[in-house]
């Protein structure tokens, strides 16, 4: 049965049914719901809540409950989670699986509350040290976020990485009718070998660690990575097409800003102009075999990139595309969000 649920306190319910151990947060606007519902919810399972002491201590005690083997999720909005980056990073070289949600606001720096997308290069290309990535989503609906975060720990385990949820202040702050799924049965998960959860003794001794001394050891890590999200592209890579197989103008967008494309194209279409949309949902690994296809289509003339940011998945676009058709870039910033009419006008003022 579907329930009216604001976006963050949807993403904190669809955790705890997948099986959440432990949350371990730091305040910050727009993302204080999650913490918050995890406060009272977490006593009720039997589940653990922190809330640390900065959003350093949050993202060490999440390195530490993973280590031990536990579920554990934190999550922050964009300052907030620029302090996590060398803890992330560190996880990521542990091999941790845990998962983060970052709800986005305006920046850079202080910047303000209302929503953004300017998080996108920190979260794809890797935000703090080193060779790295995450597994990242970036849904465009309260229930797409309550799916993804549902089965975000399985796949947080399963590959030993984090996974990201990037969401947004107004994906946060909405309410929609979404379905929570059931609690899982957290007896039947698959047992962590590797976990220093006190049973591994004399020789099964078991280390987390991310410092390598010797770099042949430390390259090899590398390398082991760098294989890992070659398989991600392979097995993992998510996204929607809309209206794609005849347009001449193809939009690239993602999270809320997609539904608002998708508005303007069926404005588009209902002037006789050709528009379609390809909607990353992993953002990595990112579409980018529907992409060069279109990229190839002779029907294709261009393609326009519509981000609330000044223009970061734009490069994706021409990356993945091969700079085969023109890529254009619309977006908005500061927390403010473009409408279909403007999205309309801008696609209309480059067909001349």
């Amino acid at each position: 049965m579907k329930e009216l649920m604001k976006g963050n306190e949807a993403i904190a319910e669809s955790a705890i049914r997948a099986g959440c151990d432990a949350f371990f947060g730091y305040p910050i606007t727009p993302q204080n719901e999650i913490p918050e519902y995890f406060s009272k919810r977490m006593p009720e399972v039997g589940g653990v809540f922190v809330q640390a002491e900065s959003e350093v201590g949050a993202i060490n005690m999440v390195y530490g409950a993973a280590g031990a083997g536990a579920r554990v999720l934190t999550s922050s909005s964009s300052p907030g989670m620029s302090l996590k980056q060398e803890g992330i990073s560190y996880i990521c070289g542990a091999e941790l699986p845990c998962v983060l949600v970052n709800v986005v606001r305006a920046g850079p720096g202080l910047g303000g509350i209302l929503p953004s997308q300017a998080d996108y290069f920190q979260s794809v290309k890797g935000g703090g040290h080193g060779d790295y990535k995450m597994l990242v989503y970036g849904p465009s609906s309260v229930q797409e976020a309550v799916d993804i975060m549902y089965m975000a720990f399985d796949k947080a385990d399963k590959y030993r990485m984090p996974v990201m949820i990037l969401s947004d202040g107004m994906l946060g702050q909405m309410m929609e009718a979404v379905e929570i799924p059931d609690y899982i049965d957290k007896s039947k998960l698959p047992k962590k070998a590797w976990a220093t959860d006190g049973s591994g003794v004399g020789k099964n001794r078991r280390i987390v660690n991310s410092l390598y001394i010797n770099p042949d050891e430390l390259e090899a890590l590398n390398v082991k990575l760098a294989n890992l999200y070659k398989e991600l592209e392979e097995k993992e890579t998510l996204y929607e097409e809309y209206l794609t197989k005849d347009a001449e103008t193809v939009f690239v967008a993602y999270g809320v800003t997609a539904r608002i494309a998708k508005s303007a194209i069926d404005s588009l279409r209902a002037e006789g102009i050709k528009a379609g949309l390809v909607r990353p949902i992993t953002l990595f690994p990112f579409p980018k075999k529907p992409l060069i296809e279109l990229a190839n289509a002779k029907n294709v003339k261009r393609f326009i990139a519509v981000e609330l940011s000044m223009g970061q998945m734009v490069e994706d676009v021409r990356l993945a595309t091969e700079c085969k058709k023109p890529v254009l870039f619309f977006g908005r910033i500061g927390g403010n969000v473009m409408t279909p009419e403007e999205i309309v006008k801008f696609t209309k003022d480059n067909l001349k």
